[in-house]
């Protein structure tokens, strides 16, 4: 019998006898390197042929619970923890369309994913086909060419809570061979799982909700296992690597021939992670996993609340819109049925812990709002215990061209709320007193 998610979120992934000599909480394994035991232990593990720790660039064993426990609590066969969100969005995405290919992905993505794929990846040849809206299927299918390797979008976009078409996006990308790459960080495992249904590869920004304290940075890369990596799009998978080969006796294998339907795991693995140097650290693993533990109750709560901000915030004279896909009057983007439709589907516990909204007067009004809240912190982060406010525009968003800002909905005029842990009652209050503050001589 499978055991529920509040349960795996403290227990998958470590064994305190098996692996910690007794200790309740995952020990930090604060070591550079490990004892390899035998030279042929030493050259197995160098290979990628068995699983052990040499060196801690490679594998810690801290980080590998961490690996383990999200891999499970998202339904994936295998992770790989990376240093930053961005560093798992980037190591997918380069991964994906190494050697020249073409992603798609809509222009209503988090403010650096689209700044990477809009004006520096194509420095390393890989280029995107931007789409307004995701959720458009002919519009997308319309974009695969001979060169497109993956499809990436955001379950739940940041900052509009748009949600993705997974079950459509997937049909479509696997019918022509396409990869598709979901960016699940503003649900969080705990609201949804895309390998449920159809995504190949999922990544997080594990410093947002998985962690939920605004602590430690992290990142994570989530293969499903299922995906076809030999089906003649990805030229990367079959070519021969000296990393995982035996050139001494003429034995040379590509990531396909070592690892099958995991190949796109370990490559990101063991030539991203390893080259690139993007490491989470034994510590970082430690307090990530400590935040995990608590998720599935700290996000059914500011779920909770963050409904009850979106409908008083639908009350505030001077609101123009709110975009919260939680709420029915919150889905705005794109065909409303479809969206009522998805969240009914795919995120009936909630879209996640992020709102944003509008405001009349424009940008002089936002940054009075945003310097007169007091409980609320003026942060880029997401995904806190603690609520934090923030103007996308100018934040997190500040890199992405205007014409792209402005059709995902990411004018001067919008504000976004990170929902906490507060009591509700506070946060509205304190929302009351900044828009009376801010309006103050406008009647």
């Amino acid at each position: 019998m499978s055991q529920g998610f509040a349960t795996r979120a403290v227990h998958d992934g470590y064994d305190c006898q098996g692996q910690g000599g007794g200790a309740a909480s995952v020990p930090i394994y604060q070591s550079a390197a490990f004892d390899m035991v035998t030279a042929d232990r030493g050259d197995a593990l160098a290979a990628g042929k068995i699983e052990g720790f040499s060196y801690s660039r490679l594998a810690n064993p801290t980080v590998k619970v961490l690996e383990d426990r999200l891999a499970g609590l998202e339904g994936g066969k295998g992770a790989v923890a990376m240093a930053s969100g961005m560093a798992a969005v980037s190591s997918a995405l380069l991964c994906a369309a190494e050697g020249g290919g073409r992603l798609i992905a809509p222009v209503d993505l988090y403010g650096t994913s689209v700044d990477a794929m809009k004006t520096f990846f194509p420095n390393f040849g890989i280029e995107t086909d931007f789409v307004k809206d995701i959720n458009d299927l002919d519009q997308v299918e319309s974009l695969i060419q001979d060169g497109t390797r993956a499809i990436f979008t955001e379950s739940v976009s940041n900052p509009s809570t748009a949600i993705a078409d997974i079950p459509g996006l997937a049909d479509l990308a696997h019918r022509h061979g396409v990869a598709l790459i979901i960016d699940n960080t503003v649900p969080t495992p705990y609201l949804f799982n895309p390998i449920d249904f159809g995504a190949d590869i999922v990544v997080h920004s594990t410093t947002k909700g998985v962690t939920g304290h605004g602590n430690a940075l992290g990142g994570v890369v989530v293969d499903a296992g299922r995906f076809d990596w030999g089906n003649g799009r990805f030229p990367q998978m079959s070519q021969p690597e000296l990393i995982i080969s035996d050139e001494r006796h003429g034995s040379m294998v590509s990531f396909l021939d070592a690892f099958g339907d995991l190949a796109f795991l370990h490559r990101v693995h063991t030539k991203y992670l390893h080259t690139f140097g993007a490491v989470m650290s034994p510590f970082t693993a430690y307090l990530q996993l400590t935040g995990l533990e608590t998720m599935a109750q700290r996000v059914a709560a500011q779920v909770k609340t963050a409904e009850i901000l979106a409908r008083h915030l639908l009350t505030i004279p001077q609101v123009k819109g709110v975009n919260y896909s939680g709420i029915p009057e919150g889905r705005h983007q794109g065909d409303t049925d479809l969206q009522d439709r998805l969240a009914a589907d795919l995120l009936p516990k909630g879209v996640g812990t992020i709102l944003s909204f509008t405001v009349q007067g424009g940008y002089d009004q936002v940054k009075r709002i945003v310097d007169s809240v007091h409980l609320m912190a003026y942060m880029p982060n997401i995904g806190d215990c603690r609520t934090l406010i923030v103007d996308p525009a100018r934040i997190t968003h500040r890199e992405v061209p205007g014409p792209f800002r402005l059709s995902a909905g990411v004018g001067d005029d919008l504000i976004r709320i990170s929902v906490g842990l507060e009591n509700p009652d506070d946060l509205m209050a304190d929302l009351d007193q900044a828009f009376a503050t801010a309006y103050r001589d406008q009647g």
